[in-house]
């Protein structure tokens, strides 16, 4: 049986700028075929078995030519593959999406196409400048600014010129001055607003504001880069009061997240709305321990409270029931205590409330939270992992509480996402790290072994993680509260932008 190739853009940056139908085909794919500008971020929503097939293509290196990556598409189909062409941008805004449906068409092979966001348009409204308004522009015109190897682009410039609309150029960043050149001689005013934005839509983004005639000598000054898009036109005048992308909190910061990977995204997403550039590096994984012996016989016992003291806890506590058998049902009549409030919003997404969240989100202050509820000889539950806080149960039993501390699972380090993270910071590439535990911190230490990393900035959701982060001689910035969007905030205070 012949597969399916389904050609999807995939628009200028991360995932936030995928279409949905986009997202659900790369999730439903055997194999990705996919270009140099499709985010990491987008490929992670393939399926663990996906064959992930890198064709990129970057200026002047062409790892696989057009004609094999047609080729690869009709074998992969032929082979009853449900394949994906993931390509950066729109499918068939200059990036050969037309050939490659010919090739398939011509050799009997059902497509379809999914369109993406160009950043002809995305870059530009990133920087602040809108490509038609009512009082300066009443069209835009997309042009490639790329040509076939040892030529000049083809380009008629003064039937541009007449036009008297936006002009946006696409990889024109080699041919950048020979543009601005053709534009001069066809008659454009060498004053008019012009614009060169790198990594539109993403994180990286740099945006040069100019004119057309002082425009290539600037790039050149500031080493533009391609990815590019070239803009000209008045409107280009409006990006300083327009912007609304650079002037984010934390554009053009690096954060690195150390969370496990399964419990990033809230983070990530929410810095990346501040503007940041987040590199996950979950140097640790939460791992759901084989013998739940422990928490099967808890269940047989009697308490007035189960506590949680991570969303970790809480996530894991359902999958551990799961795993012998049993559900949420076994903690009725249970009241219920969370460390913070993240862990308080994980119970929420089961349909719990947090009966008692302390005001400070340590073992120490969740211990006396619990006394001040618990009546004589009382009996408490705690749900977590290894190596917890030794000052809940602590506390509890030195007040004469009885106490089951069910340790359901163990976090463990991920040697093999170290390399990333300690060339990134020898290479000063990182502005600060995010923590959402003690437990990660220490990981990242052993990441980073050997690498100088005293005073790094590390943003820690609490009082614990925090001295742990001081105790590896990191500069250590506590959140208001043991919840993400705090946590998002104090990485602003700590970067310094406001």
């Amino acid at each position: 049986m012949t597969g399916t190739v389904t050609l999807v853009g995939a628009g200028p940056g991360g995932r936030g700028l995928l279409t949905l139908a986009g997202a659900k085909a790369v999730r439903a794919a055997e194999v990705v075929v996919y270009d140099r500008l499709a985010s990491p971020e987008i490929l992670e929503l393939a399926s663990p078995s996906a064959e992930l097939v890198n064709v990129g293509k970057e200026q002047s290196h062409h790892p696989a030519p057009q004609e094999e990556i047609n080729a690869l598409l009709v074998r992969y189909a032929r082979a009853g593959k449900n394949t994906v062409r993931l390509k950066g941008g729109d499918c068939f805004l200059f990036g050969r999406g037309g050939e490659e449906c010919e090739v398939l068409r011509a050799n009997g092979i059902p497509f379809r196409v999914i369109p993406g966001v160009s950043s002809a348009l995305a870059a530009p409204a990133f920087a602040g400048i809108p490509v038609t308004h009512r009082d300066y522009s009443s069209s835009v015109h997309i042009i490639t600014g790329h040509a076939q190897r040892g030529r000049q682009p083809d380009i008629d410039y003064w039937s541009l010129v007449k036009l008297r609309g936006t002009l946006v150029f696409l990889m024109g960043v080699t041919a950048l001055r020979e543009i601005c050149s053709g534009l001069l001689a066809a008659g454009m005013d060498p004053c008019l607003p012009a614009a060169a934005i790198e990594n539109g839509g993403r994180p990286a983004q740099r945006k040069l504001l100019s004119t057309v005639c002082q425009l290539p000598d600037e790039a050149e000054k500031a080493g533009l880069k391609s990815p590019a898009a070239i803009v000209v036109g008045k409107v280009c005048g409006l990006s300083e009061n327009l912007d609304w992308y650079s002037v984010l909190p934390l554009h053009g910061k690096r954060i690195a997240v150390t969370r496990p990977k399964e419990r990033a995204g809230t983070l990530s997403d929410r810095l990346r709305q501040l503007g940041a550039e987040v590199i996950e590096c979950p140097c640790i994984e939460t791992v759901l321990k084989e013998d739940q012996s422990a928490l099967k016989s808890a269940l047989s016992c009697s308490f007035d409270w189960a506590a949680f003291t991570s969303p970790a806890g809480v996530h894991l506590t359902v999958q551990a029931l799961k795993a012998i058998g049993r559900d949420l049902r076994e903690l009725y009549g249970l009241k219920l205590a969370a460390v913070g409030r993240g862990t308080a919003e994980a119970l929420e997404q089961y349909g719990l409330t947090a009966d008692l969240v302390p005001t400070c989100a340590d073992g120490a202050h969740l211990a006396e939270a619990l006394l001040s509820e618990l009546p004589p000889d009382g009996a408490v539950l705690i749900l977590r992992g290894t190596g917890g806080d030794g000052a809940l149960p602590e506390r509890l039993l030195a007040a004469d509480m009885v106490v089951a501390d069910i340790a359901l699972y163990e976090t463990v380090l991920r040697p093999d996402l170290a390399t990333e993270l300690r060339e990134r910071l020898t290479a000063n590439e990182l502005d600060a790290a995010a923590f959402t535990s003690a437990s990660a911190v220490r990981a990242f230490g052993e990441a980073v072994k050997g690498c100088a990393f005293a005073g790094f900035p590390a943003v820690c959701i609490g009082p614990k993680t925090a001295r742990e982060a001081e105790r590896l001689g990191l500069q250590a910035w506590t959140a208001r509260d043991a919840s993400i969007s705090a946590l998002a905030d104090c990485a602003v205070k700590a970067l310094g932008v406001f």
